[in-house]
């Protein structure tokens, strides 16, 4: 089980956690989490848990056959989380703030120290890389750094966005951001699927002759390999609408696309970046 503490997190606020089982269990799916500590790496306990599990998975299972989708041994709880112990942070003395950008990116950077500068008519902040900018309370005059994050909190900025692919491999999800482009490439994929049975036979005496019942195992395995769609063009997509055009040409399930995407990146014709989760 894990979870993120953020710094500003005081006792009794609630944060979100996810959970994986270990061991031999097959499935969260209706599961409850009982009453559990986290722990950090010093040792003490900073947040209990508990809850209802939210699992995005699915499986099934008879006496023959089993199916499994997506994920069914990891899940969230929103919120399941109380926190115990604050993180030991003096946020009235700082003399400076570093802002860190979430994604981080000279552009947007840039765009953060102007838009700051240009609030208070004077070089208050300063773009240190593509994710740190600089903010100098001192010189931003403000009664404490709670009131000058106050004032700066809302400066309105574009950030310059990445041309991203993120796919959720449990759930087969695939996003793909505006600026996504693809080249003309050429792709071929099939599918092997991997079938065993098993059908035992019962073996039994004659009617009153010795001897005993024997069950005697009969498996019975094949692969099949599916003629997949070929080799098929994908023409080169300028904007997102061609982009989708052309790979649903292809005409395959969400899984195998993420399969596809990830070859056509590795070929260099995907030009994005490509975020597995």
């Amino acid at each position: 089980m894990t979870a993120t503490l953020p710094p500003f997190a005081r006792a009794g606020s609630q944060i979100d956690v996810t959970v994986s089982a270990i061991g031999d269990a097959k499935s969260l799916l209706g599961g409850t989490l009982v009453m559990t500590s986290l722990n950090a790496a010093d040792g003490q306990i900073y947040a209990v848990s508990q809850g209802t599990i939210l699992a995005g998975g699915a499986a099934a299972e008879g006496a023959g056959a089993s199916v499994v989708m997506g994920v069914p041994t990891s899940g969230v709880i929103p919120a399941g989380a109380r926190v115990e112990r604050e993180i030991d942070f003096d946020f009235t003395q700082l003399t400076s703030i570093r802002l860190a950008l979430r994604n981080p990116d000279f552009t947007t950077a840039g765009r953060i120290e102007a838009a700051i500068n240009g609030q208070y008519g004077r070089v208050v902040s300063r773009m240190l890389d593509a994710g740190t900018v600089l903010v100098d309370i001192a010189q931003m005059r403000e009664a404490s750094p709670a009131h000058a994050l106050g004032k700066i909190e809302n400066i309105p900025v574009q950030p310059e966005i990445k041309a991203r692919v993120v796919v959720d491999q449990r759930s087969g999800t695939i996003v793909m951001g505006a600026d996504v482009r693809i080249s003309r490439v050429a792709v071929s994929q099939g599918n092997l699927t991997l079938r065993i049975q098993e059908e035992p036979l019962v073996a039994q005496p004659n009617p009153f002759a010795p001897g005993e019942t024997v069950v005697v195992p009969r498996t019975t395995a094949a692969i099949d390999q599916e003629p997949g769609i070929g080799l098929a063009e994908v023409a080169q997509g300028t904007n997102l609408s061609e982009v989708i055009a052309g790979l649903n040409a292809l005409g395959v399930a969400p899984r195998d696309m993420i399969d596809i995407l990830k070859s056509i990146k590795a070929a260099g014709a995907l030009h994005a970046e490509f975020v597995v989760q």
